[in-house]
């Protein structure tokens, strides 16, 4: 068994720097559609037996809930913490391996995310599979068991999760995803996200309605 787990910060602290951009109520909005973007995509995706959002946000849990996802509610012990104690509250459902997808993969396609769980089941485990980020860090990350390597996420988390598989001896596949590649973060990713062709349709509408529909 397999399980998605999307990590999403609490609202009033996510984005500072959208935020500057959009406003704080804009940015929030944002996240919220980049999340029901992200779910929407998982929830076509063939294979996955759970999909759990892990976040400090009621609103956040409570959207989670509404698209079918399970919300993990608690304290926030950081990044990668969080995503950690998510696969040991999803159990037997990530018994057989997660797939970590950032809450702002807002053009993220469910045709991507089968290839990489196709990837992970292409040979035994202990396996990773990497999709990294245009600024080097990582939009998604597939493992098989979820512990084959640490959870590494944040700056530069690419490279960090290629040195933990070579550091374990664990097979790393590496598959550089179209949807994948863009986490909205800033205003540039905002404007890479806007110049690509489908995908993220709830995040497009929240831009035309925030008045940012439109690539610089």
């Amino acid at each position: 068994m397999t399980a998605a787990i999307v990590p999403v910060k609490h609202l009033a602290a996510g984005k500072s720097r959208l935020a500057k951009a959009l406003g704080r109520e804009g940015a929030e909005r944002l996240a919220l559609a980049m999340l029901e973007d992200v779910l929407a995509a998982l929830s076509a995706v063939r294979g996955l037996d759970a999909i759990g959002v892990v976040t400090p946000d009621p609103a956040v849990a409570a959207a989670a809930e509404r698209a079918g996802a399970r919300a993990l509610l608690g304290d926030d012990p950081g990044l990668n913490e969080s995503i950690d104690r998510a696969a040991r509250e999803l159990g037997d459902a990530a018994r057989g391996g997660t797939l970590v997808v950032l809450g702002d993969v807002a053009g993220a396609r469910s045709g991507d995310l089968e290839r990489m769980l196709a990837a992970l089941a292409s040979g035994d485990a202990p396996r990773v599979v990497l999709a990294p980020a245009r600024d080097g860090g990582t939009a998604a990350l597939a493992r098989n068991p979820h512990a084959a390597i640490p959870s590494r996420f944040g700056t530069a988390s690419a490279q960090a999760h290629r040195d933990a598989a070579r550091d374990a001896g664990v097979a790393l596949v590496e598959l550089p995803l179209p949807s994948l590649a863009i986490d909205l973060d800033d205003e540039d990713a905002l404007r890479a996200f806007l110049a690509t062709a489908g995908g993220g349709e709830r995040t497009r509408a929240a831009l035309r309605a925030l008045g940012a529909a439109a690539p610089a």
